[in-house]
């Protein structure tokens, strides 16, 4: 694939190449008082971003421990115990989250009526398009595979001492409609609204964005301006604008990722502990079995057939990786995963800003492959099913094409039901599964996460849009987001 996007110089501070006059004194795209990078000393190991979340996490559990052994307060007026340090511990991650997912819309609306803007300069932008969806779907194959084999090894279906009373059909089922549903915009703003019901019987409504339907119009927008030509350009010139604002501040929320991932940790330690493990101890060692291989093996398989270092991308991805991990929602990483991509690995953000918000929606092979591959091969097992070529042919379709087909409600739950129903199996199966499905889905949404990066990167560097210098840049700073300073 030839293209002739250039890397925008916006992306990061020029070298020494570009300014060849540069003496060490600052450039005129250098602000005040910044090194620039290729002069700036290595960082030390605690002050870089990785090593912080890092440390995050080895805080997270520490609190998360401490919050198991403190046990209950006492119940307050309306009868519940509520431990403190966990309640503290869960506002702060709930609220670290919270703070991510704000800024999503403002992110993809500016990201990509920007980068349509500039991909117009792009030979081949379709292809490009296309060849995403292509690694999309490579991966996902592969990824199904592994779970089908792990299960058949396995077995985590038999002799499992789960009681069958746990069955119950969930709320919420998958469709091959539900792509035509979602990705037609309900209202301008893709805004949708949700009403729940606790188990007093009081109501809340619950405000949230469509992503894929963000996606769409934004789309539509940036090509109507496109095709507008001259009378478009003070548009586009706002939208540009405003985007690095919202980079910046979105920059500030990142840096406080070592908090919330402390904070997220703790939570999960504090409510979750080994118990919620039980009868389906084996079931979740399959699960995290299938997402290691794919994770440590078929990922890094592919990046070295396509000559990048797996080490030095896995240097790059694990604060979204760790953060896939503690948050459990790919859409909450999102904007992480972009910058990340964008700014430590090279990969343009004309295309970064189109391809990481549409993984984030279809791209899920912890969720959408391994996990439904695995549950399924559990449900008929657990039920004394027997399976043939046929349904495990139909689990690979499934999988490859059924994140497309659940996009913008996709979960790990929806995907299950979708894969049941195709084969035949009992939905009912589903709530067997679900006392460990906070602890199995923060290993899926690692996968996730890394997954929808690692696609990226893979397209960008086959389509000659890859800026190595930004690549080896991280190598000379210590990972760090270096153009995020």
């Amino acid at each position: 694939m030839t293209t002739n996007m250039k890397p925008d110089p916006d992306r990061h501070v020029a070298s020494d190449k570009e300014n060849p006059t540069n003496t060490g004194t600052e450039t005129a795209t250098q602000p005040a008082g910044e090194e620039h990078p290729t002069q700036q000393k290595k960082s030390k190991w605690y002050t870089n971003f990785g090593a912080q979340v890092i440390a995050g996490l080895i805080i997270g559990l520490i609190l998360g421990f401490i919050a198991r052994s403190i046990g209950a307060d006492t119940p307050d007026a309306d009868g519940e115990a509520h431990n403190w340090l966990a309640s503290l511990l869960d506002g702060v991650g709930s609220a670290y989250v919270q703070l991510l997912k704000v800024m999503i819309p403002p992110l993809v609306v500016t990201a990509v009526i920007t980068s349509v803007a500039n991909l117009r300069k792009v030979a081949n932008a379709a292809r490009l398009a296309a060849s995403t969806l292509w690694w999309f779907a490579i991966t996902a194959f592969f990824s199904v595979i592994t779970g089908i084999i792990v299960a058949l090894v396995m077995r985590p279906g038999i002799g499992t001492s789960i009681s069958p009373d746990s069955a119950k059909e969930p709320s919420t089922h998958g469709s091959w409609l539900g792509f035509i549903q979602s990705v037609v915009p309900s209202n301008i703003m893709g805004l949708g609204a949700k009403v729940t019901e606790n188990a007093a019987g009081a109501t809340a409504v619950s405000l949230n964005f469509n992503v894929l339907q963000l996606l769409v119009i934004s789309i539509a927008i940036g090509v109507a301006a496109v095709q507008t030509g001259k009378k478009a350009e003070p548009f586009l010139g706002f939208m540009e604008s405003l985007l690095h604002i919202v980079q910046k501040v979105l920059w500030w929320i990142i840096r406080l990722a070592p908090i919330g991932t402390a904070a997220l940790i703790g939570t999960a330690v504090a409510t979750y502990g080994w118990g919620a493990l039980g009868a389906l101890g084996k079931f979740v060692l399959a699960i995290y079995v299938g997402l290691a291989i794919v994770a440590f093996v078929i990922y890094p398989a592919a990046l070295a057939l396509n000559g990048i270092s797996p080490v030095g991308f896995y240097r790059r991805v694990w604060p979204v990786l760790s953060l896939g991990f503690v948050t459990r929602s790919s859409m909450g990483v999102m904007p992480v995963t972009e910058q990340i991509t964008e700014r430590n690995m090279g990969v343009a953000r004309e295309y970064a800003s189109f391809a990481i918000p549409l993984g984030a929606t279809t791209k899920m092979d912890g969720c959408a492959a391994v996990y439904p591959a695995i549950a399924a091969i559990f449900v008929a097992q657990f039920y004394g099913i027997d399976l043939n070529m046929q349904h495990y042919l139909l689990i690979v379709l499934v999988s490859v094409l059924g994140s497309a087909a659940t996009a913008g409600t996709t979960g790990a739950t929806v995907m299950l039901t979708l894969t049941l129903s195709t084969l035949g199996l009992p939905l009912a199966g589903v709530g067997l599964l679900l006392a460990i499905e906070p602890i199995v889905d923060m290993g899926r949404t690692a996968v996730n996460v890394t997954g929808q990066s690692l696609s990226a990167l893979i397209v960008a560097k086959r389509a000659g849009i890859w800026d190595r210098e930004v690549w080896d840049r991280a190598d000379e700073h210590g990972y760090d987001l270096v153009a995020g300073k």
